[in-house]
């Protein structure tokens, strides 16, 4: 496993891209990198959510294309199979493309930063998207980053396209659809050739979501563009693979999956007959609704036990438009609960509230240590509905 081979890769592309070229660009190229998954089912709930979304006016100007990039053949002929089944009418129109690179083609990954399970996932996946990322780059004029768990709001292309008719007259290297990780990333198709030989240079140093915020900046865009509505979520929030991560908390347990232990919710905002409190700490789709919130209302959920905690993400507002967030607010854990009450005897702030969104891993780790109480607080009064959508946690 050489240069050489990944090389021959790139030639054996090309040649097969030629019947590909010769049709009509489109304005659009969703890609899309796929291993065996967790869940089997991750990657179908996506294709279907990208072409449910979808009128059919919209879907004749993308095209959704995959990289299988796992190396057990079993699961490639199991997937393939699936997608030609369910899918074959996209298939057949040309609107969704599978590709599988050969593990040949695979540089080593062998002396990575982090000689760990993570680690050695994220050089596999960066080199996963720089072989993805080169099909690609003629395919279409745009090319958007997603991953093979997501949902999308409903006419995301012709939001995009909105977006990107606005930014005629202001030069871009990168616009952000989503706020997670690498999710929901645009970029012009004609800079992949660059980013595929880029990822391949450093794939070794650091995880995608990572990579390509340095990219943007070398190609002198200094700041990201945030692009609200934000158009795509995890059905699942995947973490970014942290230089810190020990292999055996990969590989024990599934770390994409919040946990969530037992509790009790309680609050102070006004509830309705329907969207109760304790739905903000469901794993499903569900949410709390409420509305006219005041400084120093809360929203605690209070553990049965207590638990070592590793990362919290806390989600307001609606998934499309971005609206009924809360404007400010903060989330703080709670220590050595009181007897008959829904508080803790003590707090401490973990952070604030970013466009209505926390994701944060614990940090420093003590404080994530023994907490009884995760607790939502407004910051400032606001009129008007608020959605709490989730309260997700995940323990050490």
């Amino acid at each position: 496993k050489d240069q050489s081979a990944i090389e021959d890769w790139q030639k054996l592309t090309f040649k097969y891209m030629k019947t590909t070229q010769q049709r009509r660009k489109k304005f659009l190229t969703v890609g899309i990198s796929s291993v065996s998954p967790l869940e089997e089912s991750n990657l179908l709930y996506t294709l279907d959510s990208l072409f449910r979304t979808s009128s059919k006016a919209e879907q004749k100007h993308f095209t959704v294309l995959i990289h299988l990039a796992d190396s057990d053949l079993t699961w490639l002929g199991e997937t393939v199979a699936r997608i030609s089944s369910l899918f074959s009418p996209e298939i057949l129109a040309g609107q969704l493309l599978l590709i599988h690179a050969p593990s040949d083609a695979y540089p080593p990954v062998d002396g990575i930063r982090n000689n760990t399970y993570s680690g050695e996932f994220y050089s596999k996946q960066n080199v996963d998207h720089a072989f993805l990322m080169s099909y690609a780059s003629n395919l279409s004029d745009y090319f958007l980053l997603l991953d093979d768990n997501v949902f999308c709001g409903p006419n995301f292309v012709s939001h995009i396209k909105w977006k990107v008719t606005n930014m005629n007259s202001k030069p871009w290297v990168l616009l952000e659809f989503s706020n997670m990780g690498f999710l929901g990333k645009l970029f012009h198709s004609r800079d992949l050739p660059l980013l595929a030989h880029f990822l391949l240079l450093f794939y070794r140093e650091k995880p995608l979501d990572r990579l390509i915020p340095h990219f943007r900046t070398l190609l002198l865009q200094k700041n990201p563009v945030l692009c609200r509505p934000f158009l795509f979520y995890h059905r699942v929030s995947h973490p970014s693979f942290d230089d810190n991560w020990k292999t055996s908390t990969v590989k024990k347990k599934d770390s994409y999956r919040p946990d969530n232990p037992p509790g009790t919710v309680f609050t102070d905002m006004k509830a309705f007959d329907v969207h109760f409190p304790w739905e903000a700490y469901t794993l499903d789709e569900s949410f709390f609704w409420t509305y006219n919130v005041s400084v120093g209302n809360h929203l605690t959920v209070l553990l049965s036990h207590p638990v070592n905690l590793r990362r919290v993400q806390v989600m307001t507002g609606s998934l499309v438009e971005g609206k009924y967030t809360l404007e400010k607010g903060q989330v703080e854990l709670g220590y050595t609960p009181e007897r008959m009450s829904e508080f803790c005897t003590s707090f401490t702030l973990l952070g604030r509230l970013l466009e209505g969104q926390l994701d944060q891993e614990v940090f420093p780790k003590n404080i994530g240590h023994s907490v009884s109480c995760v607790r939502l607080v407004v910051k400032a009064s606001q009129v008007g509905g608020l959605m709490i959508r989730h309260i997700s946690l995940w323990e050490e």
